[in-house]
Parts: structure tokens; C-alpha cells; sequence
């Protein structure tokens, strides 16, 4: 088995991690309806397997459907995708992270979100 760490997650993946995190609970039926988009049925059963390949899924069979849930707390699955993100896009660097959000040219801060920036950073 795969863990968190060790794999990357898809797009359509962390979409479904969402779902089941906001529902706590879901059916392959109730993730298709959930999803912008969404794939087929075998599709989205699929994505659900690989989840639990990965170990951030699991599923327990309530009579002929499977109910599937997250198997790692929310935050850790942000952190990790939070790692992935810094060591694909931003050489591994928190720094360049930070820089990029606050570049002026992208982003146009109020005082009142630099002010809680800086008390995040202190």
C-alpha cells in the first residue's frame, strides 16, 4: 500500500478526497453527483479503488453499496498536497512559495490581509 507521502494526487483525485471529507461518508453514486463534471459511475468507482490503493481511502459495505471515507485527517492531506505543490512548482522552497502569493503584479492585498499575514509569520 501507497502512502501519502509516497504518491502524488491527481486533480480528480483531491476532488474526491474533498467530497468525502465534507460528507464524512459517500457512496460512488453520491461522489458522482457531488462532482463538477462528472465522469461516469465506473469512472468514479475507479478513482475510488485508487484512493484506497493510495491509503487515504476506505470503504465498508453497507448491503449491496459501498460506503467509502477518508482514512487520514483533512489537515494532514492538505499538508501533504501543500509539499507536493512547493516541490513541483517552487523548487522545494517555502519562500518562493510566500513570494509568488504576494507578488503585486498577481495578487492585490488589503492592509487589513497584510496586517494578518504578518501576525501568521510572527
Amino acid at each position: 500500500m501507497k502512502r501519502l507521502e509516497d504518491g502524488q494526487i491527481s486533480r480528480r483525485e483531491r476532488q474526491v478526497m474533498d467530497i468525502l471529507f465534507r460528507l464524512g461518508k459517500a457512496t460512488a453514486e453520491d461522489v458522482q453527483n457531488e462532482l463538477p463534471d462528472p465522469p461516469g459511475y465506473s469512472a468514479v468507482r475507479a478513482l475510488l479503488v485508487t484512493l484506497e490503493e493510495k491509503g487515504l481511502a476506505k470503504h465498508a459495505k453497507d448491503s449491496r453499496r459501498y460506503v467509502y471515507q477518508p482514512t487520514v485527517p483533512e489537515k494532514r492531506a492538505k499538508r501533504s498536497a501543500l509539499k507536493q505543490l512547493i516541490a513541483t512548482f517552487f523548487e522545494g522552497s517555502p519562500e518562493k512559495l510566500v513570494a509568488s502569493l504576494l507578488d503585486p503584479q498577481d495578487q492585490k492585498l488589503s492592509g487589513e490581509e497584510i496586517g494578518r499575514i504578518r501576525k501568521l509569520i510572527e
